[in-house]
């Protein structure tokens, strides 16, 4: 019962979610775990996120649930210290999975589809605040950042992360024993560009670890918003 409910809950975000695309994308983050037993419908929400035009979904593996009999073998320490940031930015003293983070400035605890939905079309009619485009050749990967009205006195990371697309697990031990389980857009690595005052445009580049598909992020530093974000194609 539970499981055809969460299927169709998740059709029905599909529908919610079929807007025209655009050329703005919003970054949902989701950090989770395969030690998780709470996960699994966020997992499987975030493989339908990432079939839209207008959103760049990661999949961001945390360690901190290895003690409880299985080690995440997707998990990077990295990903606990990025979520435990931006717990701080907001004020908040714990951290948890599920939750999905939006443009690094909102938060959504597991697969809540109506908040994630408005949380999404608020960041899609905001105003820009920067634009960036990526073109990428081989291993190289050439940023160019713009702003559009930023305010002066600020930071930003021009970051390139690298993903796989699906991967699959076999859960052995732990709250999940016995599931197998697709993941999507799993984070294999992070890297910087570069960092940008925000006062004029400018241009960074980058050799990229690997051939996976890349993205690149533009975030004020210390973890704080996104402000712009692309494919590297």
């Amino acid at each position: 019962m539970f499981k055809s409910a969460l299927a169709a809950a998740i059709l029905s975000a599909c529908a919610a979610f079929s807007v025209s695309a655009q050329e703005d994308s919003v970054v949902i983050e989701l950090f989770t775990s395969q030690g998780c037993s709470s996960c699994p419908p966020a997992d499987r929400l975030l493989h339908e996120l990432i079939k839209r035009d207008d959103v760049i979904g990661l999949a961001l593996h945390v360690d901190y649930w290895d003690y409880i009999g299985w080690k995440d073998e997707y998990a990077i320490p990295d990903h606990t210290t990025r979520q435990r940031a931006y717990a701080r930015n907001g004020g908040r003293s714990m951290i948890y999975t599920p939750q999905m983070v939006i443009n690094g400035r909102h938060d959504v605890v597991g697969a809540q589809v109506q908040e994630l939905d408005r949380l999404i079309k608020a960041h899609l009619i905001a105003a820009p605040t920067a634009e960036v485009q990526a073109e990428r050749s081989g291993q190289e990967v050439t940023v160019r950042v713009t702003p559009i009205d930023l305010p002066g006195g600020e930071t930003y990371d021009v970051r390139i992360v690298q993903y796989t697309p699906l991967r699959h697990a076999s859960i052995r031990r732990g709250e999940l024993a016995g599931h197998e389980l697709d993941y999507a857009n799993v984070v294999e690595s992070w890297q910087m560009a570069g960092r940008w005052d925000g006062a004029n445009e400018q241009a960074f580049s980058a050799q990229l670890d690997s051939d996976l598909p890349a993205v690149v992020l533009v975030q004020r530093a210390g973890h704080g918003p996104i402000i712009a974000a692309a494919h590297a194609k």
